[in-house]
């Protein structure tokens, strides 16, 4: 008779960006992302340029913040 084996699952997971800093920049990433989508459709480069903006705010957002102790350690710095 085969044995069934069951899939291991590890208790102990390790973050996975589940942080201040982390939402922040993926949301503005995705908002930006949004706005991109919208100026493509509308044919508008100047929305285009400010949904690039957005993105490249988010990112900086998301260091910033992660700097100041809202990232996964929790250590300002880290």
């Amino acid at each position: 008779m085969a044995e069934s084996r069951q899939p291991q699952v590890h208790d102990a997971h390790d973050s996975h960006g589940g942080s201040v800093a982390a939402w922040t920049a993926v949301g503005l990433i995705m908002v930006g992302f949004l706005i991109m989508s919208i100026a493509v459709l509308v044919k508008s480069v100047p929305l285009f340029v400010v949904g690039a903006v957005v993105i490249v705010l988010g990112a900086i957002a998301g260091k910033v913040l992660s700097a100041m102790g809202f990232g996964v350690s929790g250590k300002p710095g880290a």
